[in-house]
């Protein structure tokens, strides 16, 4: 399970709307998420490889999925 949903605390929209700004401009590096949490989306996309190469693709729907997959798994603390 992915360190964002095992919180229960960040919901879908959340997520999505995390995915939404890391394809604006991922420039954030202390994303604020509900009660508390944040997540470095620059630390995100670096750790996943997949995502940084899916930024470069022209595809939009495989750049999202990638994308959500890197923040999924990525590591909020709380803040």
């Amino acid at each position: 399970m992915s360190d964002l949903r095992e919180v229960s605390e960040v919901t879908d929209e959340e997520i999505t709307a995390t995915v939404d700004a890391v394809l604006q401009d991922l420039a954030s590096e202390a994303y604020p998420l509900a009660k508390g949490w944040i997540l470095d989306l620059v630390a995100a996309v670096a750790e996943h490889k997949a995502s940084q190469d899916a930024l470069l693709a022209d595809r939009d729907a495989y750049k999202r999925n990638i994308v959500r997959t890197a923040i999924l798994m990525a590591h909020p603390v709380k803040g």
